[in-house]
């Protein structure tokens, strides 16, 4: 993962063509993200998984409900939401995942990542009760996400909208160990290069519901950096 840049984003609750999940699965993504906040279902989740095992990419499931976890994925990412207002999305669905599933967990594959949610628009904003920090508080984050939880990933989610660039620069400055991904807006070949000049990896997922096409091309954009 640490050698990772760019990841699609899957919802099983969307729409995606037979044709398009080949070009996504063998566009060179580094990997493929299935997760959502709306009719997450085991059956929707087992659908899309089984559709991605045809390729080789490696598969992740981010676990937003405990109904539809499932054997089969490579990794697990669970989300702890910082900016949120309520204690039982920091702390207590993870314990019930754990308390519930602890016998068959395999913690190699299991990577739970900081989020710090910022588009207030955003209906996992609204679905977490999250509140909007400002610049030293979202840095505040970052550094609990390190230092007192040694979390592997902090997760900057704007969902849907264009975030400030110069905010995750100056997320990413306070960063040595904690991987930051940056989600949220990349539509087009420039943004995607301007935010992992800030990050460690990009995550695409709306865009490929709205210009497939030019979604794709954010992979080379950010492969042709190196």
């Amino acid at each position: 993962m640490n050698e990772w840049k760019h990841i699609f984003k899957l919802d099983p609750a969307k729409e995606i063509s037979e044709e398009q999940l080949e070009m996504i699965c063998e566009s060179g993504t580094d990997a493929i993200i299935v997760g959502g906040t709306d009719n997450i279902t085991l059956d929707g989740v087992l659908e899309l998984l089984s559709r991605i095992r045809r390729f080789t990419v490696p598969c992740i499931l981010e676990v937003s409900t405990m109904d539809a976890i499932t054997p089969g994925f490579d990794y697990y990412y669970i989300p702890m939401v910082m900016n949120s207002t309520e204690k039982k999305w920091m702390m207590d669905i993870q314990h019930q995942a754990i308390k519930a599933y602890k016998d068959i967990m395999d913690w190699n594959e299991i990577f739970v990542e900081g989020y710090c949610i910022l588009n207030k628009d955003s209906k996992v904003f609204k679905h977490t009760n999250s509140v909007i920090p400002d610049d030293e508080d979202v840095i505040a984050y970052a550094h609990m996400a390190e230092h007192v939880f040694h979390l592997p990933i902090f997760y900057i989610e704007y969902s849907g909208k264009y975030g400030d660039t110069e905010l995750v620069k100056k997320v990413k400055d306070q960063l040595n160990n904690t991987l930051l991904f940056y989600g949220g807006g990349i539509e087009n070949n420039f943004q995607a290069r301007e935010m992992k000049e800030h990050s460690d990896i990009i995550v695409v997922g709306n865009s490929l519901y709205k210009d497939f096409k030019k979604a794709l091309k954010t992979v080379k954009a950010v492969k042709d950096m190196e």
